[in-house]
């Protein structure tokens, strides 16, 4: 019996981020600790990648902590910063130079969101440490946050849906070389591309998959959502479908020793990666749609705004997409709310005929 899926990736980003706290000044391990219980090991290892270029600007293009290591910096020199510095930070972030592993030099640009989730970062650290009344005052309050400029919101079309699952099973216009995979691959990417459509999930949550999580007789299945709770979800006929063809010819195949759960195998009879299921959907999604960038995210938009249009149930989407706060919800599919409007209006009838 292999390690479960979760614990392994768990244990992996423990690791990732023991490594990235050598690189922090000593002090910031109890915030870690502090924001353990209600982040994830994702987004602190993104705080500890975050907080360490604050750091290295702070050390490194500052005059008043200049020549400083950042490993060295300490609470009551974290107390000395001054909001003037937070918002040199941000600037800083707008282009900068990174010095590779290789000694080589790479340049980086900070559009307003990068630099909205760095700020974020930096502002949870000092609120934390303003709280524990261990430095004077909390100057990241006084910092305006870059402002964001709303994307388009990208979903498929229901005729988009279709199109792109007859895609899958054709592999008509795949090059020649992706048809001689796609002859081994077309019943488990397909089985893929509608559980996400179907269901909503994460990628990770598709990747982390197993056997015995997938209840056939009840049309449901069990997934580990972010910060560890689990829930069954369910699923339609096409899902149902898809996945029993494809089980089939999983349990014809021998998978690599440790893999002998994962729902989904590469063609090396190994568990899926995230990397793999972005590629394959970026793969069928441009035979189908040059102007939208379709991602496995965008599936999950596609599966919520379609929920939302068929319930108009905001709280039911939250609770299948496993959204902790349903103003997230509101703000993904208010589209949703704003073609109601547009159907309504058209609708209304003023005089009888």
């Amino acid at each position: 019996m292999s390690q479960d899926y979760h614990e392994s990736i768990a244990i992996q980003n423990t690791t990732r981020l023991r490594e990235r706290l050598k690189e922090l000044p000593s002090f910031l391990r109890a915030f870690f600790r502090g924001i353990e219980d209600y982040t994830s090991s994702r987004t602190r290892i993104g705080y500890a990648y975050d907080l360490k270029l604050f750091f290295v600007f702070l050390t490194k293009e500052t005059s008043r902590f200049g020549g400083m290591e950042a490993e060295c910096f300490t609470v009551e020199d974290l107390g000395r910063v001054t909001a003037d510095e937070i918002e040199g930070f941000l600037e800083y972030l707008s282009y900068y130079i990174k010095k590779t592993d290789n000694d080589s030099e790479l340049e980086i640009q900070n559009q307003e969101r990068g630099k909205s989730r760095k700020l974020f970062a930096v502002r949870a650290m000092f609120s934390f440490y303003f709280k524990k009344r261990l430095i004077p005052s909390n100057p990241s309050e006084l910092v305006d946050p870059p402002k964001l400029h709303e994307k388009a919101k990208v979903y498929l079309e229901v005729e988009e849906i279709a199109r792109l699952l007859d895609e899958v099973e054709s592999g008509e216009h795949l090059t020649v070389k992706q048809k001689q995979f796609h002859a081994k691959t077309k019943t488990r990417d397909l089985a893929i591309l509608t559980l996400l459509l179907g269901t909503g999930i994460r990628v990770s949550e598709c990747v982390g998959l197993n056997i015995q999580h997938v209840d056939f007789e009840n049309s449901s299945f069990l997934v580990t959502r972010k910060g560890g709770d689990q829930a069954i979800l369910y699923f339609g006929r096409e899902v149902y479908e898809a996945l029993s063809l494809y089980l089939d010819e999983r349990e014809q195949i021998v998978p690599v020793e440790g893999y002998e759960d994962a729902f989904f195998l590469s063609l090396q009879n190994r568990r899926l990666t995230d990397r793999a299921i972005q590629n394959l959907v970026k793969k069928y999604a441009k035979l189908i749609t040059q102007l939208k960038k379709i991602t496995p995210h965008k599936l999950r938009s596609t599966f919520g705004t379609n929920l939302y249009r068929e319930t108009g149930d905001i709280y039911l989407v939250a609770d299948v997409l496993g959204h902790a706060d349903v103003n997230t919800t509101r703000k993904h599919y208010a589209d949703a709310d704003k073609e109601k409007a547009r159907r309504a209006v058209r609708d209304l009838t003023l005089r009888d005929d």
